[in-house]
């Protein structure tokens, strides 16, 4: 039997991990519910989760009643207060959760004062492992240096993996799926195509079709002008539909146009009022945010698909934070939109036009872009609006289904970011929540994913990228 031992760092990172380990025991060291009892004020995602944490603890002790607790409880995570769903889906726990009840006398080695809380989490390991040798005693963490100690003194030590979309990040995929040559010769028996509201449509049948998924990207890499995107999957047969060429500076959007394949795909999805969602992954330079922000112009002020564009991002800054700041929630924000002032100069700034031409496109354009705070998304309903969430590599998935949750009739939400540039404490690539909704959200009709591998930045950025 194995009896796993959580830090503090588990529970406030996700709460429902007291449900994630099936048939095996649990055990919470005292020093733990000090941590919860010590985060579980404020306003940030780990105090929630520490709160939450101790409600679903709470609920677990009420459940066995004037039962000795040291029996230990068995982990159900039906009828309890908080809300499970999406967390626990599919798990039907069957082991127990003990708690710590007495003081352990575990001498730690030398340089370990027993005064620090990781150092007694590491005594409380040590006494179960002594005091229950009928188990296998391992210590779960996000914490890498209480990991490294722990193995260090012998204790077995794991990061917590359980909320992980993908083992790999480089499982995850690209939204796009280059042909053989021979694709026609292959495809093309009983092809049907037509036209409609503008669009043309092709049938093919073929042994490929099953190996594609809705709204994935397609194209021949013979130097053929075929671009299409699969509409539906039927067995062998799949409707496809040709892509809009972005390319071509007649078709640009807000005087964008696309210069490579994969942002000629990410305009076609980031257009397309069939597709709510959207995430578009790539490192520094490969024009995320600058074809965001340029379709969600056009959609907002010359067709008018939508009220205003909705700006946001996770407030994790790269260096030593610069304090409080003064002002609104906008003006708040303004600091850690950097990325959107300088694409809105891009945007706005047309060769030709006078100063007064610029001041007024500026003006018009300040009036429907909206920065928010993440802090204040929580109990909102957005309708009709064009949702940007920038920087997404930091949100972990629990944020990431609270902002998307958000999102009423009419709206779109465009999710950017590199995963491979995460500031986030306790996150990493395969726990991002942008990997976690690129992976959940693949196959579904209504969404759509591109990677995007070349930057346009400049030589410079782009030497950058791959040199250092």
């Amino acid at each position: 039997m194995r009896l796993f031992v959580l830090d503090s760092s588990v529970l406030m990172h996700d709460p429902s991990a007291l449900f994630r380990f099936q048939e095996h025991d649990v055990y919470i060291p005292m020093v733990v519910l000090e941590e919860l009892d010590g985060g579980k004020r404020g306003m940030s995602e780990a105090s929630r989760n520490a709160r939450q944490a101790s409600r679903f603890l709470d609920d677990l002790v009420k459940s066995i009643g004037n039962q000795p607790i040291e029996q230990g409880i068995t982990i159900n995570p039906l009828g309890l207060s908080g809300n499970l769903h999406g967390h626990a889906k599919g798990v039907s726990p069957t082991g127990k959760l003990f708690f710590q009840i007495q003081q352990h006398n575990v001498a730690l080695p030398v340089g370990l004062p027993g005064g620090k809380n990781d150092n007694n989490i590491l005594a409380t390991a040590l006494a179960a492992r002594d005091t229950r040798p009928e188990y296998d005693v391992t210590l779960v963490s996000k914490d890498i240096n209480l990991r490294l100690k722990a193995r260090v003194i012998g204790i077995n030590a794991e990061d917590y993996f359980s909320d992980q979309a993908l083992d790999d990040v480089s499982l995850l995929p690209t939204g796009m799926a280059q042909l053989p040559d021979d694709f026609w010769d292959t495809h093309s028996k009983d092809m049907e195509s037509w036209q409609q509201e503008g669009r043309t449509f092709y049938r093919l049948t073929g042994p490929l079709v099953e190996h594609w998924q809705l709204s994935q990207c397609i194209y021949l890499g013979d130097g053929s002008e075929f671009q299409a995107i699969v509409r539906s999957i039927n067995d062998d047969q799949a409707v496809v539909e040709l892509a809009h060429n972005y390319m071509n500076p007649k078709h640009s959007v807000w005087g964008i146009t696309a210069r490579n394949l994969g942002q000629n795909f990410a305009l076609n999805l980031l257009m397309d009022p069939d597709i709510d969602f959207v995430t578009l992954l790539g490192i520094a330079g490969t024009g995320k945010t600058l074809l965001a922000l340029a379709a969600g112009l056009t959609q907002t002020l010359e067709s008018k698909r939508f009220k205003e564009i909705i700006m946001t991002r996770v407030t994790v800054p790269v260096g030593e934070d610069i304090g409080f700041l003064p002002g609104t929630e906008e003006e708040k924000m303004t600091p850690w939109m950097g990325a959107l002032m300088d694409n809105l100069e891009v945007l706005t700034s047309p060769q030709g036009n006078s100063q007064w031409e610029r001041q007024a496109t500026n003006d018009l354009i300040a009036s429907r872009i909206k920065i928010r705070s993440l802090n204040f998304m929580r109990g909102r309903t957005f309708q009709s609006k064009y949702i940007i969430i920038d920087e997404a590599q930091n949100l972990t998935a629990k944020q990431m289904k609270t902002l998307i949750t958000r999102c009423g009739p009419g709206s779109k939400i465009v999710c950017l970011g590199n995963v491979q540039q995460i500031d986030t404490p306790y996150l990493t690539e395969t726990t991002s929540g942008l990997t976690y909704v690129v992976d959940r959200f693949k196959g579904w009709p209504y969404s759509g994913h591109i990677t995007l591998l070349r930057g346009e930045r400049s030589r410079l950025a782009d030497h950058a990228s791959e040199v250092l």
